[in-house]
């Protein structure tokens, strides 16, 4: 029973942890030629490797909510829609695909999730800015940024080992076989 209480608490601990921290990465960009360049979504594909589906989705969609609601309040439902989404779908693949190799699972999921920011986006801009034109013109650096986001998460989870120090240490999550 204090294991089961324990481990809750550090994945509680975990996810409040990758909600600020996306909340901190969605609060600036890097600027490139033509537009800018956010980096939560390296936060988020980390957080959706090591964390279960329900916690993924609150780091990831919540975190990128409040990011957008102290800085971009019009764009704040979109994010809280398609990041959660693309946490949730991340954090499924990696658990669930290929259990046996874990490497190639993470990078399916991560490219499916860099895949629904992207068109997600897309489309959210469109509705929120009310254009489709507008929306397109920012499509390169939605897709630098996933694939930004995609590459830095999995090199950090599986080369960089985060994601076996996350089970190492009790918050990583681990689907009952």
């Amino acid at each position: 029973m204090k294991s089961n209480v324990k481990n809750h608490t550090l994945m509680i601990c975990a996810t409040a942890l990758f909600t600020a921290m996306n909340v901190a990465m969605s609060s600036f960009s890097v600027p490139v030629p033509g537009g800018h360049l956010y980096l939560n979504d390296i936060i988020i594909g980390t957080a959706s490797v090591i964390l279960s589906p329900y916690y993924a989705f609150v780091a990831g969609g919540v975190g990128a909510f409040l990011g957008d609601l102290f800085f971009y309040p019009r764009a704040m439902f979109v994010s809280l829609a398609v990041h959660g989404i693309q946490a949730v779908v991340i954090s499924l693949i990696s658990h669930y695909l290929i259990k046996d190799k874990p490497r190639v699972s993470g990078a399916v999921a991560l490219f499916c999730g860099a895949v629904i920011m992207v068109i997600g986006y897309t489309f959210g801009r469109a509705y929120t800015y009310g254009t489709m034109v507008d929306s397109i013109a920012k499509l390169p650096f939605q897709i630098l940024q996933a694939l930004v986001g995609a590459v830095t998460a999995y090199i950090l989870c599986y080369p960089l080992g985060i994601k076996n120090t996350a089970y190492k240490f009790g918050f990583g999550f681990s689907p009952k076989k």
